[in-house]
């Protein structure tokens, strides 16, 4: 059993992250701001630790994350601007890296963005804004010497999952379930071979487990 700490636990990728690590006998723990979601994450069967992301410094964060095998970053904005997005899509990211490091954790699992989303329509500042903070985020924590692994999801959809997925270093863009993310991640903190690497990740035709296994044992090889 591994003990893993959710940054962006009460989103919609998060709360799904805590369904599939209970499921699988880890421990969730489970970061939120409002009391009302404490309970609610509770309820899904995490362990829910009260902290705002916008507040905490380095230290703060790292003794609510002792002990813990493993940190997965999945929190965002979601589209809220261009400042929150900087606050947390950009400098959340440092500061929960900072606090990981201190905390002496050092499995890092950030879902980040697929930088070719929305190639082909209209883009705006805020959108162009946020692909450029997702990105330096990943420069970020590839410049570490954690043990990290970058998630860049397509377009993602409340549908639900198929459990089946395409993921690899570089592939076409397309749309995944917020489900078969979830599922990829709970599979990357159940196979620590899958290290120092970004995956792009769609929908496909291979079993969430297998596509994970296939990247670790690429990694492994000569």
């Amino acid at each position: 059993m591994s003990k893993v700490f959710i940054i962006g636990a009460a989103g919609r990728v998060g709360r799904r992250l805590i369904k599939q690590l209970v499921g699988r006998g880890h421990e969730a723990i489970a970061l939120h701001r409002n009391p009302e979601q404490g309970s609610e994450l509770a309820a899904l069967g995490a362990t829910s630790v009260k902290g705002n992301l916008l507040e905490l410094d380095p230290v703060q964060m790292a003794r609510l994350m002792s002990g813990v095998d493993a940190v997965v970053f999945t929190a965002g904005a979601g589209g809220a601007g261009m400042d929150l997005t900087n606050a947390i899509d950009g400098r959340g990211l440092e500061l929960a890296v900072a606090a990981t490091i201190q905390a002496g954790v050092r499995r890092f699992i950030l879902v980040s963005a697929f930088p070719d989303a929305l190639r082909g329509g209209p883009v705006s500042e805020g959108f162009e804004n946020y692909i450029a903070v997702k990105k330096r985020a990943d420069a970020h924590l590839v410049g570490t010497g954690l043990d990290w692994v970058i998630v860049r999801p397509g377009t993602l959809l409340d549908d639900t999952g198929s459990g089946k997925i395409r993921a690899d270093v570089a592939i076409p863009y397309g749309e995944v379930s917020r489900d078969d993310v979830a599922a990829t991640l709970a599979e990357l903190i159940d196979q620590p071979n899958v290290s120092r690497v970004i995956i792009e990740l769609t929908q496909g035709d291979t079993p969430v487990s297998d596509a994970v296994r296939r990247l670790a044992q690429e990694r492994c090889s000569p």
